[in-house]
């Protein structure tokens, strides 16, 4: 069964500014689009897509853990660009792809990420944070640092969440 989640977020950000969301996510994949400033009053804007990307990712896999579709996020095949960046508009593009595994304690189903804009990503102090989301004896799956050509920095991270695979603690 291929269920298509849609959805379409507009949100405004700051008193003028109004920026566009669109992300779709299938039992293969989540992949969407921010269109709109990179920064507005000082907030990255742009960069929070991947804020949104992420509680998308993690629903999704939880969804697909539920029916027992088995799956985790391929770090090798995951794809972000960030054409525009440093107009003042830009276009972030993410599509993250899931792989099947066979057995539920193969799974994973929660997804985060640490990054920004032509900086390092603070990961020891993100990994720190996650480290309480653990269940005893896991670890977290840390993506190779992904980079685009304008400079946004990301690493993705996929965990076993403690409340869906209890039975695996």
């Amino acid at each position: 069964m291929n269920s298509w989640i849609l959805l379409v977020l507009c949100c405004t950000l700051g008193s003028q500014q109004s920026n566009n969301n669109v992300i779709e996510c299938s039992d293969a994949a989540c992949q969407g689009t921010y269109t709109g400033a990179e920064f507005v009053n000082g907030d990255d804007v742009a960069h929070q897509f991947s804020n949104k990307m992420s509680e998308l990712v993690g629903k999704k896999l939880k969804a697909l853990y539920g029916t027992g579709q088995y799956a985790k996020v391929d770090f090798e095949r995951l794809k972000m660009t960030t054409k525009g960046m440093g107009s003042g508009s830009v276009q972030y593009y993410l599509y993250v792809p899931f792989t099947q595994v066979n057995k539920p304690c193969d799974a994973f189903t929660s997804f985060d990420h640490v990054g920004g804009w032509n900086h390092r990503p603070a990961l020891e102090e993100r990994k720190k944070q996650l480290s309480k989301a653990l269940m005893r004896h896991h670890t977290l799956d840390i993506s190779s640092l992904q980079t685009t050509p304008e400079g946004l920095q990301e690493y993705w991270i996929q965990w076993k969440n403690k409340k869906t695979q209890a039975m695996y603690e």
